[in-house]
């Protein structure tokens, strides 16, 4: 099986547990390293390209012409709308789906110094850190986690927030200086979990993969992104999700909040483990009655790039 990917080295790395799932040999599954838009620009602002599809459109198109037979992403990337002609043949076991703060100065968020430089490219976590820290300032970081934390190390940031999965996934989970819980950040809707995309009428595809297929990550993810589907809502949006599946049962926190901080919405829910996508749309219906739309709205006027 040809395998798809990004090339940084969590995309990489990512490829590589996919590759090492499947069976026979991890050489018998080549990775095709494919660029995406997202990959090209690494200093634009993410809102810039439109926010769908920016780590994975080019992927896609390889995998409709044949160029490859799975595509490995990480689900958060993936915009909600299912494109045509594909589908997601497995999910993989769920990895830590909390953000992480990395600080120079090994202080926690709450403990950072009023003005502190904390950077990120996810207007997610800009809402949620000013939402608890407004004294902060936030500032735009891109490029993959080493080239995040080489930053930090050059004294450009007194902090940063990555995913805590990324860091994980490379062996260097010990550079975090906190894991940020659901109290003070609710993660982006499917962090952490693996994607393998597959052609919708590949049968050699979809048996090759569906033992690499975890259930508990199936229905976090699914009642997370429609949550995120029902709000309208695409991977730059502040929207936060975290579902969790226990004894049959899945409850799903959800953030809805504007980049300055205020206002925000913090809600939850919860329903049978067997109809994710209805606790998902419940609690986007609780949103939207609270208020939700008139703050994603004004967010989305008030990030407009040039």
């Amino acid at each position: 099986m040809r395998i798809g990917t990004r090339g940084s080295a969590l995309a990489l790395a990512q490829s590589a547990l996919v590759r090492e799932r499947l069976s026979g040999r991890p050489d018998d599954h080549p990775l095709e390293v494919i660029e995406t838009s997202g990959d090209r620009d690494q200093t634009a602002s993410l809102r810039r390209f439109g926010g769908k599809g920016i780590f994975t459109k080019e992927i896609e198109e390889a995998l409709l012409q044949g160029r490859v037979d799975l595509a490995a992403h990480s689900l958060k990337d993936l915009p909600t709308e299912t494109t045509p002609g594909l589908r997601i043949g497995a999910l993989l076991p769920r990895e830590d789906p909390r953000d992480a703060l990395i600080s120079r100065s090994g202080m926690p968020l709450d403990r950072l110094p009023p003005g502190a430089r904390v950077g990120t490219s996810s207007l997610r976590r800009k809402a949620q850190v000013l939402a608890r820290r407004p004294d902060l300032t936030i500032l735009d970081l891109r490029g993959n986690v080493p080239t995040r934390i080489a930053r930090l190390e050059e004294g450009r940031f007194d902090a940063i927030i990555v995913a805590a999965a990324g860091l994980c996934r490379l062996g260097i989970i010990g550079r975090a200086t906190e894991l940020l819980d659901d109290a003070v950040m609710l993660p982006a809707p499917g962090q952490g979990v693996i994607a393998v995309q597959i052609r919708a009428d590949d049968k050699a595809a979809a048996a090759a993969v569906a033992p690499l297929h975890d259930r508990a990550a199936e229905a976090e993810a699914a009642a997370e992104r429609a949550l995120l589907e029902a709000l309208g809502g695409g991977c730059l949006v502040p929207i936060g999700a975290r579902a969790r599946v226990q004894d049959g049962r899945l409850t799903l926190a959800g953030f809805v909040g504007h980049p300055s901080g205020t206002p925000f919405l913090r809600r939850s829910g919860s329903g049978g483990a067997s109809a994710p996508q209805s606790v998902g749309r419940e609690l986007a219906d609780t949103f939207l009655h609270d208020g939700a739309r008139a703050i994603l709205d004004s967010a989305r006027e008030d990030e407009v790039v040039p």
